[in-house]
């Protein structure tokens, strides 16, 4: 079965060519925008990629984004290969990343602490899907409304554990921090760890499972036609019980990621706040790369790089608020083609 992805060189060259386009008129818009509001474009540009890549500290920053989102974007790619869309990375990522700070409460040694946190985030995320599953596959329950419910659930779940449970005894605004030997190893300090190849790798393990194992091709063949895929004999239910879990563990490891491996204390804010709109971001992340687990990680990078020079934007005298719309269209722009065709798919 092809992918819906272009696999040819022609097929990966209109894809390229499409994005790259699209990429053209999201910075053409928000440019015009910037001019109207009476800022210079190009300084504002200038600014965006300078603190993007401008130096070895700011492209670590950029790294350090991209880690948790490519993670997230996986649950929302993977959701699409089944016919679902599931929404719930930004729910599921706060489970995990609580799962992770309470493992790492328990001092193993070097290595074995790590995997123990990657272990029960991971192991989280998947139970945390499982609801979503079963409304899904007994009652019917649209997967847009569910997880939007498990995720204002879990936003107030996890804050009650952090609160009552994982506070750090010498600081009331954050959990207790992971043990450093339970956490990515720092390759470029001070933002620069191992959690980007980690995300990487999985990543290819997604993209191994989805085209070389035969539960993969089921659940492909699922999402591309699930009529068709019945009458050969699929049962629609074991496809999409592997994506809810296959999405909730990659959700669960973007979670530990951003508490065990990108941006200090290594912990979770009272608030959550340094773990809010991950989980929707890599819908954009998602998008962007076509929903290909490969593409994922180039398209993990670009956000991340918009993220990390948001912060540096504001020099040439824009407000975050400007920055965080001229984010949002240029990421739509290069999104746009994608969104339209998985919903015109969805609708015949």
């Amino acid at each position: 079965m092809k992918a819906s992805i272009p696999t040819g060189t022609s097929g990966l060259l209109s894809s390229v060519a499409e994005s790259a386009f699209a990429a053209g008129v999201g910075f053409l818009a928000s440019g015009i925008l910037l001019a109207v509001l009476g800022k210079d474009p190009i300084k504002a540009f200038y600014y965006l990629f300078e603190g993007s890549f401008g130096s070895a500290n700011n492209f670590t920053i950029t790294l350090a984004y991209a880690a948790p989102l490519i993670l997230t974007a996986l649950t929302f790619a993977v959701g699409v290969r089944a016919g679902l869309f599931n929404i719930g990375a930004e729910g599921t990522l706060y489970v995990g990343a609580t799962a992770a700070v309470a493992a790492g409460l328990i001092h193993l040694p070097f290595g074995i602490g790590l995997l123990f946190v990657l272990i029960a985030a991971g192991a989280a995320g998947a139970a945390w899907s499982i609801p979503a599953y079963l409304l899904k596959s007994y009652r019917g329950v649209n997967e847009v409304i569910s997880t939007i419910m498990m995720n204002n659930i879990a936003l107030f779940a996890m804050q009650f554990v952090v609160l009552n449970y994982l506070l750090d005894p010498a600081r009331s605004d954050k959990s207790a921090s992971i043990p450093v030997d339970s956490r990515f190893p720092t390759l470029l300090p001070p933002n620069l760890t191992v959690a980007i190849f980690f995300s990487a790798l999985v990543c290819f393990g997604v993209y191994y499972y989805l085209w070389q194992t035969p539960g993969g091709y089921e659940l492909r063949a699922v999402g591309l036609n699930p009529e068709a895929a019945k009458f050969s004999g699929i049962s629609p239910r074991r496809p999409m019980l592997y994506a809810f879990l296959l999405g909730g563990i990659t959700a669960g490891l973007a979670g530990a990621v951003e508490v065990a491996g990108t941006f200090t204390p290594f912990a979770i804010y009272t608030g959550l706040s340094n773990l809010v709109n991950f989980g929707f971001n890599g819908i954009g992340v998602a998008l962007i790369g076509r929903n290909h687990p490969m593409a994922i990680v180039l398209a993990g990078i670009f956000l991340g790089a918009l993220q990390a020079g948001a912060s540096s934007v504001q020099i040439a005298g824009i407000s975050f608020e400007i920055v965080e719309v001229i984010e949002g269209m240029i990421v739509f722009a290069i999104a746009a083609p994608q969104l339209y065709r998985m919903f015109r798919r969805r609708l015949k």
